[in-house]
């Protein structure tokens, strides 16, 4: 009787589970991983009774795929369990949590949650500013969605694939608990009123990107997509990831954000320009309540934003990166991202961070899009062929797809004889030069001493007699670059003028991106 008076006590101050945010109906769960559940159980009407006092011991029992894991409860009404590794399931299966007082003679139930659908499969996260925000379709705006995306959604249904569209929210961790729900890959799920809010749609990188996976792949595949047009990427970055970073970035890495009218009074408050893009923010916000969700990684577009600080963003992708390997407890975590594509600017220094962020971090892989940019609209709506170049890289170094080259060509070196410059690239063994008009017009420069970019084009080498231009292909890894008006060249670049798009592709129709070599560079390695 005292046993199980106690336990009725204990249910009234602990009524009720509450499951962290991937956890509901449909979800996804990674494979080959341990996966963290996680959740709190939160008071109930006795709100005398001090959530730190516990009268009995307090559990909670998560039941799934044949496991039982069992974990006190906290304190802080905080628990979590680490389910062991599973192998990729296309059943739907019912996870049961459980929570329950241990008593002296029996143990009592004191609220018990089903997550039912459940499927086990590959899981990645998206995130970024508009251009990855731009989603499949949207009926009342004909510029701001995917080119395709009204014919791709209205013929696709895969039950098994299914997505997460996080809100728009920003602020201090647990300032706002996410509160979502998991999605099918059916045309009724990317319909939307034509005058309905465009970000409540599914991103059209990450709809092709889980698309493409499940295809390749044959099993479940779930993505979450966290991301807002016109954001730094400062505001994604986790407090974890400025832990050491880079001196060059140490003033963003010491701000404290503040909110409400703490933001509003704060001196110098016009660097962020708004509260959502302070540091952390957004991040805390709409990332954190996921973690540490079993992932297989993220794919990543942004960049714009910070394009007048070049100069700090190979340091900010390292935050960006080391903050969510650390927030998600996966130190192998997957990072895809796309450079950026021209525009009326070509973001030549900004593209360049891109690919030494890429060359640097070993779990990091570059997409380049130089060739599918549009001049006069920043959000060029050719999304499908973003995600499969991100894609390739998961096929190849995640799923094990024997694919000989997933890489972008990556100018390694160059050197000057008869004022020919030539160009030693990674990832090249040929090249197919592609135009519209057909013509052999390449958007090379050249500079001599005096700093002055003039017109440069593809040289006919030794071997090179042959009509190769006929023929659209060059069979040889190096490139000879001239130009009439530079008898000593100094410096080299390729896409530094702006409105200007590649046409350059290698042996596996990856594109040349933005590049620019200095003699002085050269000579400093």
């Amino acid at each position: 009787m005292i046993s199980a008076f106690l336990a009725a006590s204990s249910s009234l101050a602990f009524a009720a589970i509450e499951l962290g945010a991937p956890f509901s109906d449909g979800a996804v769960l990674q494979r080959g991983m341990k996966v963290p559940v996680w959740g709190e159980v939160v008071p109930g009407p006795l709100v005398f009774m001090k959530p730190k006092i516990h009268v009995t011991p307090k559990k909670v029992k998560v039941e799934f795929a044949g496991q039982t894991k069992v974990v006190d409860v906290g304190l802080d009404g905080k628990w979590r369990v680490d389910l062991d590794p599973m192998e990729a399931s296309s059943e739907s299966r019912t996870m049961k949590v459980t929570e329950f007082n241990k008593g002296f003679l029996f143990d009592s139930t004191v609220d018990s949650v089903e997550v039912k659908d459940v499927l086990v499969g590959e899981v990645w996260f998206a995130s970024g500013q508009s251009n990855m925000e731009t989603p499949i379709w949207h009926d009342g705006n004909s510029r701001y969605r995917d080119g395709k995306g009204a014919m791709m959604t209205s013929m696709t249904k895969m039950p098994l694939v299914r997505f997460i569209k996080t809100p728009r929210v920003y602020g201090t961790s647990g300032r706002n608990k996410l509160k979502v729900e998991w999605k099918k890959f059916e045309p009724s799920n990317f319909v939307a009123p034509p005058h309905s809010a465009h970000w409540k749609l599914l991103s059209a990188v990450a709809w092709y990107y889980a698309r493409e996976l499940h295809i390749a792949l044959g099993i479940p595949v779930g993505i979450i997509d966290s991301s807002i047009g016109g954001t730094n990427i400062d505001a994604w970055t986790p407090a974890e990831g400025y832990l050491d970073c880079d001196k060059s970035i140490a003033q963003t890495a010491q701000y404290k954000p503040l909110f409400g009218k703490e933001f509003a009074n704060r001196p110098g408050r016009k660097i962020y320009g708004a509260q959502f893009q302070q540091p952390t923010a957004l991040f805390n916000a709409m990332v954190r309540d996921y973690t540490p969700m079993a992932m297989r990684g993220f794919i990543w577009y942004q960049g714009c934003h910070n394009n007048r600080e070049s100069h700090l963003y190979t340091a900010k992708m390292h935050a960006l990166y080391k903050g969510w390997a650390k927030a998600f407890e996966n130190p192998s975590l997957k990072l895809y991202f796309c450079q950026l594509a021209p525009w009326k600017h070509n973001w030549l220094s900004l593209c360049m961070a891109q690919t030494r962020f890429a060359a640097e971090e070993p779990n990091a892989s570059l997409a380049v899009t130089s060739d599918i940019g549009n001049f006069d609209d920043i959000h060029p709506n050719d999304k499908e062929t973003v995600a499969q170049r991100l894609v390739i890289h998961a096929l190849k170094n995640d799923y094990g797809f024997d694919i000989p080259e997933v890489n972008s060509p990556v100018a390694k070196s160059f050197s000057v004889s008869n004022s020919v410059v030539k160009i030693e690239f990674e990832n090249a063994k040929s090249w197919y030069v592609y135009n519209r008009d057909l013509s052999y017009d390449v958007p090379f420069e050249i500079a001599g001493k005096d700093g002055v970019w003039k017109k440069a084009e593809i040289a006919v080498c030794k071997g090179c007699e042959k009509d190769w231009k006929s023929m659209y292909l060059i069979s040889h890894p190096e490139l000879y670059i001239t130009s009439a008006e530079v008898k000593e060249p100094v410096a080299v670049r390729y896409l530094g003028r702006d409105r200007t798009s590649g046409v350059l592709y290698n042996q596996s129709t990856l594109p040349l991106g933005p590049f620019e070599m200095k003699i002085s560079d050269i000579s400093s390695k």
